[in-house]
């Protein structure tokens, strides 16, 4: 949508600083001599620009662009200039740099434009860039476009007296782009400004203060460089808002004398170093990383008075900073700023903030180079997942680090600490002491050292952590550099119990230990071993605050239960350790259970300490129970209105976020939906300029844009369309005759013949069904003459064809009274033949016939935001938008058409929003991107009868079944490295669901003589039968990871069941169903498809019972069902990159991290569990 915001043409933010001024010769080369070409002399002429490279502008990708007289560059073709000069803002979408009545039509004026990627063009826009922005890191630019307005008069008139026709104007435009994002630099030589107003009369009256304030756009920068103006104007995937440059300080500092601004002239105040970061909160979206402003804008042929908003900080208070701070937490004004504390039953440094006893997760990256031994040549460690998971209540941590090579993990055992500081920092506290988080946030940086004795091998750890994210995950990047005594394959690591003593200063920490460890090598042998750790923790505390803080000066951190491990055949290391923060002097040992972590509680409690060794187990903020059993409370459920007007409620475990409903964003405040611009329809208004609805399509793309374009049977731009003439190009059979019609044709066949057309074969060709039936009819009759039509023997069984001559998928022999399923060939499909009374309900393999003349284009119509149903019917998928758990019927429409296909189940990818489907007409297995597009076909071969199909997120995999070839294969989500997993003890297989989190399969089996439900690792180890008494016809199967039940919908049974994944505590939601296909999870919904229904239809589990029901517009079987959530489900690890991508043996997830349910049996956590986790 066009905001308010994406109609800021020419926003100018300013922070002011003294520096030189700038030059002609400052700006980048220009003229002819630099490769430039020439724009057309006159006033309001426009170039159409096709990029090399797409320009980011606000939140849209352009690869054209439009270059204008006026002093501006648009992404969108300007209207003529009577529609914008002095009626801004714009309808269109404009950088203006100097937007006025400009004139190069007397020859000396000149308008120069090029593209240039060379190295040294690229390297000078680098400059100013890092200059402007100091904070961002890699700033690679691959692409700049540069204009430059040369001399440039006001289209004035003759004889006004003021000299004004004689005065030219010089300023230039830099747009340089890379892969996620693109700036503006604009620049205004201090000798380039020679007039402000354009246009005479009084309309155009300007005060003179305010014509300083545009003059100063010469003498003031925002990017350390007088005259030099840089904005980041438009980033990928994501864009909150234009963001001016923030130098440190200027690159050349001048003296000036000290002003006194006059009444009203703008004021320039120095920068502002922010005092420590902003990480996001998980109950409200990130806010921009600066506050969004509403300035005026430089527009010199506008009737209001000029003005220059200069951006500034907003004063250090609560008032204007309030949504830095946490939403767990308050904010406090102080003398000097303001500072941020956590409330009650939180704990953090006001910034970050955490509920007391909730379990802590952090995700990063490690990279590095590390030599093992006296090896050469170092081991690459190139973005490899670290994953870490924090029970608080007990602080016992576990640590995993994933594709480990097998050079290096043995070696990299010893190190249990690389990933402990999240053990330091949600270490149990003893009484008087606080872990690190509760210090010093989550917004760190950590340096450690590591000398291993005795051969002095030295090993630098760099750690940065970042805060928050809005999966409520700590996230931080680790960097390794240097060497590691060799342990050799086979040998395992047993660390001793360690203290380490933590010295806290102002904005710094250190700490240092000794460690002693043992080796145990492969021949039974024993070495001990020891490495010297010293370590210094960085961060920013609140300068502002007051109230100094209680915080010891010392603490001692104590390990112990460690537990180490390389996982050679999955490549993991695993670390995991208990750790208490307390006093450095020895004493008697807490005996109170919240102190020894041996409680009872739920992990997601607090453990309150009583008299002596008596305690209370408290759920967690946003938890309900006893705090022996803790449950997630639903906010958005609970408080319908917690949220506000307008904003749509997304629980998660814990809390929940908001988000703006469509045509809404949030405010400043990050909190409040305020409406956005109402943009125009003008497809549905009809006041588009599209040929006649006959001939073209208006398609509606948003704000108040649309695309014309030509219906199918149609040629042109959209604009004017012509008929295309099929006719001439052979769409017809060669035994048919072409009748041409307006955007269709006809096709019959001759006389002779019959067929629609397309194909055409001789009258008295039968079909495969038509001959089975009369060749059997025949031979029931022979023997004897009968005037009488055809007609077979009592006994026997003669196929029924349809309409079209094929077999019809259901065959019945009315003798016995059985029914069964055949293929296209009319052979029986194994194991669907039913008994007298029954008769089973198959899937057609037949298509429609395609349609004469125009059809539906075979791509992907983008969806609104939000969790949407997704559905199949034969020759299209739709979505059903959700309210909540509610169904929004009325905005139901077709997302894909599939002519001439029939998809059976459908999937989604959550990373990148991509839908998934089998069809078995192909048949294949094919995807289509969400946010709109061409459909893409991956397995196309091999393939009979593909029914089942899940998505894995994590390892980027997917899986099917294939009813007919009884087997279940699995392969990359690109299609490539296929293999199968089963193709024994198969029968009818059809639903398939992964639980990525924990590495299961899970698929039914709907064979009549033995149905059943199985279970088995991704890798296709441990495949086990969970289900299999009181089961008919298990069609549909779905996972929810949040409750961990696997249900199912059985068309024999005629129920829906649900069960824990181990297969216990099985109960019966709903029963007396009709005929279900296809069942999905949604959390505390289940949404099935139903055959005679003809349905989608809603039940609640919480009640066990059905609640709605979807009947789409052409009623016709509905097929598989998925969801789209707005964001993948949160496991142990959220990743895509978590799992090992080597198809050869695609571990289960289970390898990857720790299982919070073997966590919630046992609290000691020794060794034993640790291995069994």
């Amino acid at each position: 949508n066009k905001s308010s915001g994406h109609r800021r043409w020419a926003t100018i933010f300013a922070i002011a600083l003294s520096v030189n001024g700038l030059s002609k010769r400052d700006m980048f080369d220009y003229g002819e001599q630099a490769g430039d070409q020439l724009l057309e002399q006159g006033t309001d002429q426009t170039q159409q620009l096709i990029l090399n490279q797409s320009m980011f502008f606000f939140d849209g990708t352009y690869d054209t662009v439009y270059i204008n007289t006026n002093g501006f560059l648009s992404v969108e073709e300007p209207q003529v200039e009577s529609e914008y000069l002095g009626k801004m803002p714009a309808s269109f979408r404009m950088i203006a740099v100097f937007l006025g009545d400009l004139d190069n039509s007397d020859g000396v004026g000149k308008v120069y434009y090029r593209q240039d990627s060379r190295p040294s063009i690229l390297l000078r826009t680098t400059d100013h860039i890092n200059q402007a922005f100091p904070q961002d890191d890699e700033i690679k630019p691959t692409h700049a476009l540069i204009i430059t307005w040369e001399n440039v008069a006001a289209h004035g008139v003759p004889g006004r007296g003021d000299g004004l026709d004689r005065k030219r104007n010089t300023f230039q435009l830099v747009v340089a782009s890379m892969a996620s994002a693109s700036y503006a630099i604009l620049f205004y030589p201090r000798e380039g400004l020679q007039y402000i107003s354009t246009s005479p009369g009084p309309y155009y009256r300007i005060a003179t203060d305010n014509e300083t304030s545009v003059r100063q756009l010469s003498e003031e920068t925002n990017s350390g460089r007088r005259g030099v103006w840089v904005y980041e104007i438009g980033t990928s995937p994501i864009f909150y808002s234009i963001t001016p440059g923030q130098p440190t300080q200027p690159s050349y500092l001048e003296p000036t004398e000290p002003r006194n601004p006059e009444p009203d002239q703008p004021r320039y105040p120095e920068p502002v170093q922010p005092s420590y970061l902003e990480p996001v909160q998980p109950a409200q979206p990130q806010p921009p990383r600066y506050e969004p402003q509403t300035p005026q804008v430089v527009v010199v042929d506008e009737d209001d008075d000029l003005d220059v908003d200069v951006f500034a900080y907003n004063s250090e208070t609560c008032a204007s900073n309030r949504q830095k701070c946490s939403s767990f937490a308050d904010c406090k004004d102080y003398t000097n700023g303001y500072c941020c504390q956590c409330r009650p039953g939180f704990y953090g440094n006001g910034k970050d903030c955490v509920a007391e006893g909730k379990p802590q997760r952090m995700n990063g990256k490690v990279n590095g180079r590390v030599f093992v031994g006296n090896t050469p040549s170092p081991l690459e460690l190139s973005n490899n997942d670290l994953h870490s998971y924090v029970v608080a209540n007990d602080g016992r941590a576990y640590v995993a680090i994933s594709t480990i090579p097998a050079g290096l993990g043995p070696s990299l055992q010893p190190l249990s600490s690389l990933g402990g500081v999240i053990g330091w920092a949600f270490a149990l506290e003893q009484p008087g002491y606080e872990n690190g988080f509760s210090i010093i946030g989550g917004v760190f940086s950590r340096q450690a050292e590591v000398t291993f004795l005795p051969g002095n091998e030295r090993l630098t750890i760099k750690q940065e952590f970042k805060g928050i994210d809005e999966h409520d995950h700590l996230v931080v990047s680790t960097e390794l550099e240097g060497r590691l005594p060799e342990v050799p394959r086979g040998s395992t690591v047993q660390i001793d119990p360690y203290k380490e003593i933590y010295q806290y200063g102002s904005n710094l920490i250190t700490s240092s230990s000794n460690r002693d460890y043992t080796v145990s090598l492969p021949d039974g042998s024993v070495q001990t071993k020891a490495y010297q750790w010293r370590q210094t923790i960085t961060y920013q505390s609140c300068p502002n605050d007051e109230e100094v803080r209680a915080v010891q000066s010392t603490q001692q951190l104590s390990v112990d239960q460690i537990f180490v491990m390389y996982d050679s055949g999955n490549q993991l290391i695993r670390y995991a350790m208990s750790n208490k923060i307390g006093s450095i002097h020895s004493g008697p040992p807490e005996q109170n259970p919240c102190f020894t972590g041996r409680h009872g509680c739920d992990t997601n409690a607090a453990c309150r300490p009583e008299e002596g060794i008596q305690f209370t187990c408290e759920c967690s903020t946003g938890f309900t129970g006893d705090g022996r059993q803790c449950y997630d409370i639903d906010e958005c459920r609970e408080m319908s209105e917690i949220c506000g007007s307008h904003a749509i409620c997304n629980n998660q475990p814990g809390t929940f976020r908001c988000e703006c409903m469509d045509g809404f964003q949030f405010a400043s405040d990050g909190k409040t939906c305020v409406e956005v611009d109402r943009p125009i329809d003008h497809c549905q208004r009809g006041t588009n300029n599209c040929d006649i609805p006959e001939r073209a399509r208006c398609s509606y793309t948003g704000a108040s844009a649309y695309i014309c374009s030509c219906l199918s049977g149609f040629v042109g731009d959209g604009y004017t369309c012509q008929d295309i003439d099929e006719c001439e190009q052979g769409r017809c059979h060669r035994d048919a005759v072409c009748y041409n019609s307006q955007g269709s044709f006809t096709c019959q066949c001759r006389p002779g013949f019959h067929g629609d057309g397309f194909q055409c074969t001789p009258e008295h060709e039968k079909t495969q069904c038509e001959r089975d039936r009369e060749s059997i009819q025949v031979s029931s009759n022979t023997g004897s003459f009968s005037f009488f039509r055809l007609r077979p023997s009592v006994s026997q069984y003669v196929p029924t064809c349809d309409q079209h001559g094929a077999y019809e998928p259901t065959q019945c022999h009315g003798s016995i009274g059985q029914c069964w399923c055949v293929d296209g060939n009319g052979q029986e499909i194994s194991n669907t033949r039913t008994g007298p009374g029954q008769r089973p309900l198959c899937i057609d393999r037949g298509v429609i016939p395609p349609p004469i003349g125009p059809t539906t284009r075979p791509d992907v119509s983008p969806v609104a935001p939000g969790t949407h149903l997704l559905f199949a019917q034969s020759g299209k998928i739709e979505q059903i938008p959700l309210d909540g758990y509610s169904m929004n019927k009325g905005e139901a429409k077709a997302l894909l058409h599939l002519p001439d296909r029939v998809a059976i189940a459908v999937a989604y990818d959550c990373v990148e929003k991509m839908v998934y489907w089998t069809d078995i007409t192909g048949p294949s297995i094919s995807k289509a991107s969400l946010e709109g597009g061409d459909t893409i076909s991956l397995i196309t071969t091999d393939l009979e009868s593909p029914e089942g199909l899940a998505i894995d997120h994590l390892a980027r995999l997917m899986f099917w079944t294939d009813s007919m070839k009884d087997r279940i294969e699995v392969a990359k989500l690109d299609g490539s490295q296929r293999r199968v997993l089963f193709d024994t003890d198969l029968v009818n297989p059809r639903p398939i669901v992964a639980d990525p989190s924990y590495g299961r399969l899970y698929w039914a089996d709907w064979n009549r003589d033995g149905p059943k439900i199985e279970m088995s690792n991704m890798d296709g180890t441990d495949r086990t039968v969970l289900v299999k008494d009181d089961l008919g016809l298990p069609n549909g199967l779905t996972y929810d990871p949040e409750s961990q039940q696997l249900c199912w919908a059985d068309a024999g049974t005629r129920k829906v069941q649900c069960m824990d994944p181990n297969g216990r505590n099985r109960r019966t939601i709903v029963e007396g169903i009709q005929y279900p296909f296809a069942i999905v999870s949604h959390g505390r919904n289940l949404y099935y498809t139903d055959w005679r229904r003809e349905a989608v239809v809603a039940v609640d589990r919480t009640t066990d019972r059905e609640t709605d029901e979807f009947l789409p517009q052409k009623r016709s079987r509905v097929y598989g069902i998925a969801t789209t959530p707005t964001e993948c489900p949160q496991g142990l690890c959220s990743s895509p990159n978590t799992l090992s991508q080597h198809i050869g043996y695609m571990p289960g997830l289970s390898i990857l991290l720790f299982s919070d349910h073997i966590i919630f049996q046992n609290s000691s956590f020794d060794n034993k569990i640790d291995q069994l986790v």
